[in-house]
Order: structure tokens, then sequence, then C-alpha cells
């Protein structure tokens, strides 16, 4: 881990704590007293922090490894050097993650910018607008009228609420975000610079040009939903645009008007999404992914990055390409060309 400016433990754990934590097996039961007090990359380590190493193939280095502690599966044990207490897991990653959030819980949860607590006097809230006990609302802010905001929420300096939205409890709207037309769950973390219900991209020919649609539709985000850092959602046209349940958008996503996300999905940084798209639940989309409108993408499919999807595609399938197209498929036509391309290669130099 980098020199900690930022953030700093909140605690620190022993070797034992952390099994108990995360169900993994303390194989080195003699360092159960050996404190951990901050995470760190397995190139790194250092006398106080715990790494972890999901394989053998990412661990080749492990004998000039310094740690306190090390989360690795079995295959993996036999290689750490004495001194480490071993921490067996299936998963070494997300028993890692776990233990993260506990001694930093900053990078789970962000704070406000100006660390004031309450309705800051330098914001402005309507007089109509609900602001609940325990939230906060920082300088700068906008509080539009009729909205409202739960308990536990965080409004950034300069973040804009507008009239009538909903925002649910324990949740967190970055600096400069804007949320318009919009109703949140709870726990719902909108990162910095975000958009939200602004007009989506409707229009008919008319004989002057391009005539505006109305969009009178909301944008509706449900719990533990994540969206990076300027990112946009458009507002439906006459439906709403919902994201489910637990879904996480990274940076700089274009989600267009109608869409429905499904629960518990996964959308890279750069994708675009296009009007009334559908994403059944826990579907994957790889980082510049590209989405044609109307097309449905069933629940638990995985769609490769820089992929262009122009048709709907079947549950629990693996997509890649440029149209896309399943996997196997795509790598099939690949093979061929770099053939065709060598065949001819050597035809030249025969030739030659």
């Amino acid at each position: 881990m980098t020199e900690p400016v930022f953030f700093k433990a909140s605690r620190r754990m022993t070797a034992a704590e952390i099994a108990g934590v995360t169900g993994a097996v303390l194989l080195t039961p003699q360092h159960a007293k050996v404190i951990v007090g901050r995470i760190a990359a397995l190139s790194e380590g250092g006398a106080d922090a715990l790494v972890f190493a999901a394989d053998r193939r990412r661990s080749t280095d492990l004998h000039r490894l310094s740690a306190a502690a090390i989360l690795c599966t079995d295959e993996v044990a036999g290689a750490v050097p004495p001194g480490i207490a071993v921490l067996s897991s299936k998963s070494p990653q997300r028993a890692f993650a776990q233990v993260g959030r506990l001694l930093f819980p900053e990078t789970a949860m962000p704070k406000g910018m100006t660390g004031e607590s309450g309705v800051s006097p330098h914001a402005w809230v309507h007089p109509s607008a609900t602001v609940e006990a325990g939230a906060t609302v920082e300088a700068g802010a906008v509080i539009g009228s009729g909205a409202a905001i739960g308990s536990g929420t965080v409004i950034s300096a300069s973040a804009t609420i507008g009239p009538n939205c909903q925002i649910g409890r324990d949740g967190y709207i970055g600096p400069n975000a804007t949320i318009q037309h919009a109703l949140l769950g709870n726990r719902v973390i909108v990162h910095a610079g975000v958009r939200l219900g602004q007009d989506g991209f409707g229009y008919v020919s008319g004989p002057a040009g391009p005539e505006k649609m109305p969009q009178v539709g909301r944008v509706v985000v449900q719990d533990d939903v994540e969206i990076g850092a300027n990112s946009t959602i458009d507002r439906g046209a006459l439906e709403d645009s919902v994201i489910g349940d637990g879904t996480k958008i990274d940076n700089l996503v274009q989600i267009g008007h109608n869409c429905r996300i499904g629960r518990g999905c996964i959308i890279a940084g750069q994708c675009g999404i296009s009007g009334s798209v559908t994403l059944g639940d826990f579907v994957m989309l790889g980082g510049g992914v590209g989405i044609a409108d109307h097309v449905t993408i069933g629940a638990r499919s995985q769609i490769a990055g820089g992929s262009g999807v122009i048709g709907d595609v079947p549950e629990g399938s693996r997509w890649a390409g440029y149209p896309a197209q399943p996997v196997k498929a795509h790598f099939r036509e690949i093979a061929v060309l770099r053939g065709l391309a060598k065949a001819r290669t050597r035809r030249g130099n025969a030739d030659e």
C-alpha cells in the first residue's frame, strides 16, 4: 500500500480475528496474535501488512515475501516463508476485500468534502424540501422544492438535487453531481459529476429537421447501487429508466432512456447503452461495450470489452467481437483469419 496520506486504518486486527471474520482457516496457529494494521499488494507487503495470493500463477516470488499475514489458497500456502501468518481461503481476494473494508471503512462509503454535519448554512434548501435528521447537506449544495433526503445520506459540496427527487437513507451524492426527475433507494452511492435524469435522446423527423419527443419518465435507482464518476443515466421517455438492486456502474458510462438494468449487474467504464435496452440480472459488460437500442441481454450473460451488440443475447451467454457473437464463434473466425494471413505470407515469400 502506498503512503497512507488519504486513508488511515480505523483499527488493527489479529490473524485470529481475521480468520473469525472471513471464515479462513489459520494454518499457523502460533501466529494467531500477529497484528495486521494495513493492506498491501503481494509485491510490496510490509511488516504489519495483510496481502493475498489468489493462485500459484501469480505468486511466483513468494519466497521474497515480507508481510504480517497472507490470505491464500491451499495450493499456495506451502510456499509462504516462515514467520508469516497463513490464512487459507477458497476465495482469498474476497476475504481480503472484507478485511480491507473493516480496516478502511471510508473506502467503502465515501465521506463528504467539507467535514460538515447537518445542513450547512452555506447550502440552499427549499423550504418545502425534507431533510431527515442525520442527513448532511454540505456547502454549495442545492436541494429543490419537494425533494426528500433520507437520514445518514451525505449530499456533497455543490451537488444539486432537483425538485421532488427522493434520496433514500445512508447514501452518498458526490460533489457536482446532478439528480433530476429521479428516485433513489437506500445506500446508493453516486460519485462526483454524475448526471441522473436529464433528457433522453429522443427525436422524430420533421420538415425542418429533428423534432424533440417529450421525455416525461423518471430514473429509478434501487437499493445498494453504485454509479461511477461522470456517468449519465437519461430519464425515460414514457416509461422509467430503472437500475436494479446492487448493480455497480463504472466511470464514464452512458445509459439511455427507458433502459431497464437488472439486479447485480456489473457495467465497466466507457460502456454506451442505447435507449430501451434491457439487461437481465447479473449481466457483466466489459469496458467500452456498445449496445444498440431495443436489445435484450439475458440474465448472467457476459459481454467482452470493446464488443458491439446489435441483437438479442440469450441467457447465460458469453459474447465478444464487433459485431458481437458467441465467444467460440468469435475466436474461431479470428483463428481462420490468422491462418489465411499466414498462408498468404508464405505464398508471397515463395513467389519471391
